[in-house]
């Protein structure tokens, strides 16, 4: 006959507190009961009910306050849990001269994008249309996107050309920065707070005027990286770096 595994106390009292954070019944910031009420209704000693406390807390379930009692953690959902590169950072790290210059910036409404481009943060195609405008409407005027592009040097040298499109109703002001001072990554992480992301590196031959960005010949062996990246469940911004293959490297430690 198979033996039952016996729940031990201390986890029983946190099965139960979950379930109550769960169904509802303690919401975020309300207060749990004391450890003697929990201890008297689980018939334990309050140091098995303490350590079922303990681990809660160190897993961000529980928060204990000194003399106040122990609450329902607030979850916090605006921390950067990406981490993007900073290729001034980078540079300027590796005792390298950088600069920045603002190739173009402009606002663009719905009626501008390609299908790619609007499947990509979920925009709505204006008045139904299917490739061109069939009423002017003030809604067409709205900007829905922001996009600059801008090549980084290293030393003199351009070593990225980086096109960006940013949501304008995420990041309003977004258009408004002096990209040759503010790096673009810095102030969508500050205004924005990238919660998760996804990208893909490709080797490609460099078209023309990327080439002509990048100082190299037509055709040139380019690294593109593209990154898209969340904030509150949507993507706030999406960006096709282009780097000059023989300047530039991917590393990293495993």
């Amino acid at each position: 006959m198979a033996m039952t595994k016996t729940i031990p106390a201390y986890q029983r009292i946190k099965n139960a507190i979950l379930d109550n954070i769960h169904s509802g019944k303690w919401q975020a910031g309300n207060a749990i009961s004391t450890e003697m009420a929990l201890a008297e209704e689980f018939g334990v000693s309050r140091m098995t009910v303490n350590r079922a406390l303990k681990e809660l807390s160190e897993e961000r379930v529980l928060e204990r306050r000194q003399g106040s009692g122990t609450f329902v953690a607030q979850q916090q959902f605006n921390h950067t849990f990406v981490e993007v590169r900073n290729i001034a950072e980078d540079l300027k790290s590796a005792n390298r001269d950088y600069e920045a210059k603002v190739v173009s910036k402009r606002a663009i409404t719905a009626d501008m994008l390609d299908d790619a481009m609007r499947d990509k943060f979920d925009i709505a195609v204006p008045n139904g249309r299917e490739g061109k405008v069939l009423n002017e409407t003030p809604a067409l005027e709205i900007p829905v996107l922001y996009e600059v592009k801008i090549i980084h040097f290293a030393d003199g040298q351009p070593i990225q050309f980086e096109e960006r499109w940013v949501d304008a109703n995420k990041v309003p002001k977004f258009i408004e920065q002096d990209f040759s001072v503010v790096n673009t990554s810095d102030y969508l992480i500050a205004k924005s707070p990238l919660e998760r992301g996804s990208y893909t590196i490709q080797a490609l031959a460099a078209p023309d005027d990327i080439a002509d960005f990048l100082q190299i010949a037509s055709q040139s062996p380019t690294l593109v990286l593209c990154r898209q990246t969340y904030s509150a469940g949507q993507v706030v911004t999406f960006v096709k770096m282009w780097h000059a293959g023989e300047r530039y490297q991917f590393s990293g430690d495993l």
